[in-house]
Parts: structure tokens; C-alpha cells; sequence
């Protein structure tokens, strides 16, 4: 069945990577209006589509003809389009990187499980095909992971100043590591590093401990380090000497994960290097799941309830770099 939806917020990945996907499902989903703070911009996306034109997302969400929407960009809304959906009835897939507080979340978490509405939280590390394959490998070859390195860097810039230091790419990371490891991080240590004199970060690392409490070291451990470090005049030291995204140790070989269809793996049988481009892209799948969860009769809340656990570590590891304390989870 194809649904007709509604797109708020056009993002500036829409011509690479949200049209492409749009467009690779066409028998899912039908977009029938387009809204975006951005006039010329949002006009180009309706003409490109079909589709009508809104100056706001109030007046997109209560149209008949609209189930669902997908939020690309929450630029100048936050999550404000996110319960007017709720109040609408209506099915939201979140692609934007929402700016929320612990207590925040925990609220928008029971305001979706209260309106009964499908919600999707856009995590494309889960669904990358290096990351499933990985999961393979995991069940089958590898064994259960004992350390995993989680690795990102960006270019620095006045653009992110306003916002708590990778804050969008902890969150994501951290729930990558919880979805890799099945299991629950029970304790945290982070630590930030502030650079130029303001509050804008350059360095976040935390430490995810996934033992027990007490039993220090039995159970896996990750690691995640995210910066913003590097100036634009130094943007090509980018691609100098990249490490993988995702390192993982694990009980009987270790794997190298480059985002989002390189696999590189060593057991006692030697190397062993996949690409898998053959992969249906990211972006589609997280669309096709959507499609699936907006027509099921059962709601699947398993995505907003990732999504609010990552944010309550993220916050966590915030006050750990704080105060310099463990924080118990």
C-alpha cells in the first residue's frame, strides 16, 4: 500500500541521499506536501516531487491526505512537529538530529507511546550492511564482543558552537555500541577537552562499561571518541590516516568496520575483506521499515525507546565530564 506523507524540513542532505531514497520507493510512499523555513527551498522539493507547498507544519500535518510525516531537519522547529503529529494521529519518521535534554526525551517518548502512532528514529549505523553483516559474523564466527572503538571526526566550525559538543554523534554512537553488544551499559566514564576559549568542544570521549556492578572488566567494554577538532583549512588531514569507524575485538577474531558497506575481519583462518555495495542503501531501508511499522497493527516501540535510552547516556556522559565521576547507569 502506498501511504502519502508529508516531508518538514528539506535538510541540507536532501539532493545526495533523502530524494535518492524517496524516489528508490516509489510503490511505499507518495509525498503530497513539502515545508521548509526556507521558501525557494521548499518550493524546489514540492516542483521536483509533485507535491504541495506549506509555510508551516501545522497546516501540512492536518491534511487529509497526509499519514505520515518525515522529519529531515529540525531547524528552527525542534521537536515540535513531532507532537503535533501526536496530536494528530499520524506517523512520524524522525531523520533529524533533535537537540534534547534527558528529561526531554523521557517527555516525547510518553507523549508518542500515549498517542499510539508509528515512530522511527533514523539510526543508519544499525541498518548499514557492514553492521548486519558484523552481526553475522558475530553468531557465528567471531564470538561476543569484548572491546569496541567507535571513531568520528569533523571539521570545526562557528555552525556548531551553539549546540552541546557532538552531542548528535555521541547519541548515535552510543546506541551503535548498545546494538552491537546486546546488551546494557551499566556504568560510563567521559571526558570532554574544550578548545579556543569558549564552550564549543573539540574532544568527547566516553567509556561504556557493560560488566556488572562490581565485576569491573567481565563484560564488554566500548569506547567512543568523537571531535571537532580539525579546522577547514586543514579539511583534507580528514582522510589522512582514517581509523575505522567501529573496531571490535571479539572472543575469537576481530573485525574492522568502515561505514557503510566495508567489513574487514581476521579469525585463526587469516584476513578477510567484504564490500557489500550490492546492499540496498541505508536510507531505503529505513524507509521500507518505516513503511512497515506505519502499516502494522501492532505498534513498535522499539525504536523510540533506543532512542531515549541513547539520549540519557549521552546526557550521563555529559555530567560525568563534568564532575569527573563514574556515573552509574
Amino acid at each position: 500500500m502506498k501511504i502519502p506523507v508529508g516531508v518538514i524540513g528539506v535538510g541540507s542532505a536532501w539532493e545526495t541521499q533523502r530524494l535518492p531514497a524517496l524516489r528508490a520507493v516509489p510503490d511505499r510512499f507518495e509525498v503530497t506536501a513539502v515545508c521548509d523555513p526556507v521558501g525557494h527551498r521548499a518550493e524546489q522539493a514540492a516542483r521536483t516531487l509533485g507535491a504541495d507547498v506549506h509555510d508551516g507544519f501545522h497546516a501540512l500535518i492536518q491534511r487529509n491526505d497526509v499519514e505520515a510525516v518525515i522529519v529531515y531537519s529540525s531547524e528552527w522547529y525542534g521537536a515540535l512537529p513531532i507532537y503535533a503529529a501526536c496530536d494528530a494521529g499520524k506517523g512520524v519518521y524522525c531523520a533529524a538530529a533533535l537537540e534534547l535534554r534527558d528529561e526531554e526525551a523521557a517527555d516525547l517518548r510518553d507523549r508518542v507511546r500515549d498517542a499510539g502512532v508509528a515512530f522511527m528514529t533514523e539510526f543508519p549505523c544499525r541498518l548499514s550492511p557492514a553492521t548486519l553483516r558484523l552481526k553475522e559474523l558475530i553468531a557465528t564466527k567471531l564470538g561476543r564482543p569484548r572491546l569496541l572503538f567507535c571513531n568520528r571526526r569533523e571539521l570545526s566550525g562557528a555552525s556548531r558552537s551553539s549546540r552541546e559538543p557532538c552531542s548528535v554523534d555521541l547519541i548515535e554512537l552510543v546506541d551503535w555500541c548498545r546494538y552491537v553488544a546486546e546488551e546494557e551499559p551499566t556504568s560510563l566514564v567521559g571526558s570532554m577537552h574544550r578548545g579556543g576559549g569558549g564552550d564549543a568542544s573539540e574532544y568527547f570521549s566516553v567509556s561504556l562499561e557493560f560488566s556488572p556492578p562490581g565485576e569491573f572488566g567481565t563484560g564488554p567494554l566500548a569506547v567512543i571518541a568523537c571531535g571537532e577538532y580539525v579546522a577547514p583549512q586543514y579539511e583534507e588531514s580528514l582522510a589522512y590516516r582514517r581509523p575505522a569507524d567501529m573496531k571490535v575485538v571479539c572472543e575469537r577474531g576481530i573485525a574492522f568496520l568502515d561505514m557503510p558497506s566495508t567489513l574487514i575481519w581476521f579469525n585463526e583462518a587469516g584476513q578477510h575483506l567484504e564490500r557489500l555495495e550490492h546492499e540496498r542503501p541505508v536510507g531505503e531501508q529505513m524507509l521500507l521499515h518505516f513503511h512497515r511499522a506505519v502499516e502494522s497493527l501492532v505498534l513498535k516501540t522499539a525504536s523510540l525507546e533506543d532512542a531515549h535510552r541513547a539520549i540519557s547516556i549521552a546526557s550521563k556522559a555529559r555530567q560525568s565530564a563534568r564532575s569527573g565521576q563514574r556515573v552509574f547507569l
